[in-house]
Formats: C-alpha cells, sequence, structure tokens
C-alpha cells in the first residue's frame, strides 16, 4: 500500500518517493524560545512526531531536524523587559521546550541547530545570493531580490499584486521592491551582532532555516514541514533563496499542520485566547493533549475546549482500562494452554490492522486511525465479557493496541524509558522475529532477542504468541 502526502507546492496528494530510496531526510521550523510553549506548538510538533514515527514504521531511516530561532527581535525584546541577556532567554526557553515536550511523549529530533551557532553558515549563503545577483546591499543591510527569481509565490499559490498590496504596510522605501526581503540586518545599537563583510549584524529569519536545513540534509531533501502560519512569506522566502543560491528544487514534500482554534478563532496573545501548556497540564495530563491534538486530520483545524479536552480523557481512560483489563485475564493463561484463533476473528483482526494502515497511508489520517484502534477495543471488551475468552484473540488484541496506541504516541509504558526506543519499534522487531521462526531462520531470531535484551527487553514466548516486558538496559 502506498503512502500518499498532501504537498501544499502541488495542492495534491502525492505517492510518497523520498529522493534515495529508503531513506527519508525532514526539517521542521522549531521555536524562537522568547515565551512560554503553547498548544499551538504543541500541535505542530506532535503532529510531526506522528509523521517521522509512521515514517520510520513504514520502514524508512528518518533524518529529522528541528531548529531553535535563539536571536530574534522578540527575545532582544524580552531580554530588556526583564533586563537580562539574550542568551539566558533563549536558554530559559529552549530547556522549557523539553520539558513540556518530552511530557508529551515527542521523540527528539536527530539535530536541534541553533541561529547563533550557523552564523558563518547564512553569510555563506547570503554572499552567494549577491554573487549571482540575487541579493543587494543597502546601508550594511542585505535583501534578497524577489523580481530576480521567476518562481517566486509558487509554493504559497499567490500572484505578485496580492503579495505587494499586503506588503505595502510600514515598507521600506529603500527597497526595490516592497517584497524584498531582509537576509542580513545591520546592528542597532545595544543589540548582539557578529561580523560580516557587510559590516555588523544578524541574519535575517529566513535565511536561518535555508542554510540550516542544507547544512544537514543537503541542498535538496524530502519534507519540509511546519504550521500553515509559515506558508507566506516565511516558506515563500526560503524556496526562493535557496533554490536561487544552489540551482536545486529545494524540498520535494512541503507539509503544513492547520492551526489551533478557540471558538473557531486562531489562539493569538492578541485575543486573549492564549493557553500555555504549563496551565493545560494543571489540568490534563499530556497524554490525554496528546490525544486531542491528533483526533483532527492534521491539516485541518482544531478547535481547543475543555469538552474536547474531556472527551480525549474519557477515551484514553477507556483505551487504558481495556487494556489493563487484557492483561489481567492473560494472566492467568496456564502454561501449555493452547488456542487456536477463529478465522473470523482472525479476519477481523486482519481487517482492522488493515484499517489503521489505510488510513495512515492516507495523508498520516490519524482521526480515522484512531477510529480503528477504538475498533480493537470495542472488540476486545465483546471477547471478554464471554464466558470462555479466546486468549489467542486477546494477545494479538494487546499487541495490537500497544504497538499502535504507542506509534501515535498517546500510550507509554510506564517502565519503558530506554531512549531512542519506542514501543512500537519493539512490536516491529518482534513481528520481524516472528516471520523468521515461521522461515525457521534462527540465526536472525536469535539475534533479534538478543539485540532487544541489550536495550532491556524480555521476550516471553507463549503458547499464544510473543509478550514482552521491559526490565532496564543491561550495563556494558
Amino acid at each position: 500500500m502506498s503512502l500518499l502526502v498532501y504537498n501544499t507546492l502541488t495542492q495534491k496528494k502525492e505517492e510518497f518517493k523520498p529522493m534515495s530510496p529508503g531513506k527519508a531526510k525532514m526539517y521542521v521550523c522549531g521555536t524562537t524560545p522568547y515565551d512560554h510553549c503553547h498548544l499551538g506548538h504543541a500541535r505542530c510538533y506532535v503532529v510531526f512526531d506522528v509523521i517521522r514515527k509512521y515514517l520510520e514504521y513504514k520502514g524508512y531511516d528518518v533524518t529529522y531536524v528541528q531548529n531553535f530561532t535563539d536571536i530574534d527581535d522578540k527575545i532582544i525584546k524580552r531580554a530588556h523587559e526583564l533586563d537580562s541577556k539574550p542568551e539566558e532567554i533563549a536558554e530559559k526557553y529552549i530547556a522549557e521546550y523539553f520539558e513540556v515536550m518530552k511530557r508529551l511523549n515527542i521523540r527528539d529530533a536527530n539535530f536541534y541547530p541553533r541561529t547563533t551557532e550557523h552564523i558563518e553558515k547564512m553569510v555563506e549563503l547570503i554572499q552567494e545570493l549577491i554573487n549571482q545577483g540575487y541579493a543587494y546591499i543597502i546601508d550594511g543591510d542585505v535583501y534578497f531580490e524577489v523580481d530576480r527569481f521567476n518562481d517566486y509565490g509558487k509554493l504559497s499559490h499567490r500572484n505578485r499584486e496580492e503579495m505587494q498590496a499586503g506588503a505595502r504596510i510600514d515598507v521600506d522605501k529603500r527597497k526595490r521592491n516592497p517584497l524584498d526581503f531582509a537576509l542580513w540586518k545591520s546592528a542597532k545599537p545595544g543589540e548582539p551582532f557578529w561580523e560580516s563583510p557587510w559590516g555588523k549584524g544578524r541574519p535575517g529569519w529566513h535565511i536561518e532555516c535555508s542554510a540550516m536545513s542544507m547544512e544537514y540534509l543537503g541542498n535538496s531533501f524530502d519534507i519540509h514541514g511546519g504550521g500553515q502560519d509559515l506558508i507566506f512569506p516565511h516558506h515563500e522566502n526560503e524556496v526562493a533563496q535557496s533554490e536561487a543560491a544552489r540551482g536545486k528544487p529545494f524540498v520535494k514534500y512541503w507539509l503544513h499542520n492547520g492551526f489551533v482554534t478557540v471558538n473557531r478563532e486562531k489562539m493569538s496573545k492578541s485575543l486573549g485566547n492564549f493557553f500555555t501548556l504549563m496551565e493545560i497540564y494543571e489540568k490534563y495530563s499530556p497524554e490525554v493533549v496528546r490525544l486531542f491534538l491528533i483526533s483532527q486530520q492534521y491539516r485541518s483545524p482544531i478547535d481547543f475546549s475543555d469538552d474536547k479536552l474531556e472527551e480525549a480523557r474519557k477515551s484514553l481512560e477507556r483505551f487504558q482500562n481495556t487494556l489493563e483489563n487484557i492483561e489481567f485475564v492473560l494472566a492467568g493463561l496456564k502454561t501449555g494452554e493452547k488456542s487456536n484463533l477463529p478465522k473470523g476473528d482472525e479476519a477481523t483482526l486482519s481487517e482492522a490492522k488493515e484499517k489503521f494502515v489505510r488510513a495512515m497511508d492516507d495523508d498520516f489520517n490519524t482521526a480515522r486511525a484512531i477510529g480503528y484502534i477504538f475498533d480493537f477495543v470495542n472488540k476486545a471488551n465483546k471477547v471478554m465479557a464471554e464466558r470462555s475468552p479466546n486468549l489467542s484473540f486477546l494477545l494479538a488484541v494487546e499487541r495490537a493496541l500497544t504497538g499502535t496506541g504507542s506509534l501515535l504516541g498517546f500510550v507509554k509504558r510506564k517502565a519503558m524509558e530506554k531512549p531512542g526506543m519506542d514501543e512500537f519499534q519493539v512490536e516491529m522487531l518482534i513481528d520481524e522475529r516472528d516471520t523468521a521462526r515461521r522461515k525457521k531462520d534462527w540465526e536472525k531470531a536469535d539475534k533479534i532477542r538478543s539485540d532487544l535484551e541489550k536495550i532491556g527487553v524480555i521476550l516471553e514466548d507463549t503458547p499464544v504468541g510473543t509478550r514482552w516486558k521491559y526490565r532496564g538496559a543491561k550495563g556494558p
């Protein structure tokens, strides 16, 4: 079954075919760390955590990069307000980011580049654009000249007239075109600065992501993600400067998540409907928040309310209760007991798994996938209500629920704390081992068992299938 993704660039769903077979390179715009993380941040990074994990589930070797814009006007302003230093403000809120996102069961990216650590690369990229005639210098500032890039607007699908009308408010009259954007900003009194061929200053916002993404993923890569509010001007400008400098397509698939709304209005400080994650965690567990955030397909807006979070809490409770009840029933399994999976139940389970994958293959439709997961829950509860429940079926359902729930990230075994290893990855390895055993490939089966034991996962082969527990990784 092919994975389809909606590409903002082409405005249609396309089969996912990465540039290098078996590998997927993904960059997601990170935060500007000047304030507390809010629900909008959580929506973005939960969405792309699910996408990253599902790509791995499909067998891709994923390289995931997410930046921090750790120098910016907002950071400088906050530092002045608090009589602090910009680097201290950035460090404080970067630390908070990791704290609140870890609680949402978001796995760390492979790389977290920071703007201040890559200034030299940004200067080099700006110089390339100047040398090729795409940028010009005015009084120590450097601007990208959009009229030199014929495809400007191809990502946001806006025409020049519309973009120029929106750009004429407080426009810098020194610019050749109101749409021209800053690549380098000359230093203002009292602001941090770096040396450059054009004088002291700091990079513009857009050039940062181009330089950092290409540094870690190459001139062209597979997926660039972020919120829909970044399509224009940020991502549009990234496309222009990157393709102008390197002469190659920048990104193959552009993926954008929808807004979090409150009473159908975009969440924002100006409207007073702004909720930080710390505030929400005081009332609801992070697992509930995560389930709520993926209860809609990622491109759709999701409306925040206590009622919606309460609904997610009840759903998670039902899911967890079902898992606990299955484990209680299976705990009574006697050694040597035999149980064959009836054909009808086998077909039901196979169909449910197939529906889950089909939903996720359709542009990561978590809403539909969650619905199919709860088909598992309902079936399991009906089986457990029978006088002689089918233990083989329940074991299969337990593994399916654990695997799909952990893949989507709203369920996690408290004992499973091994960094970089998720439960769904354990389940995948166990499935691979089961296949090897059926083929009598004992060497491969033993190696998988041994590899799992090294990270603390202990397998138990029962008459009705393989179960596992986490007991802590072995020492060196």
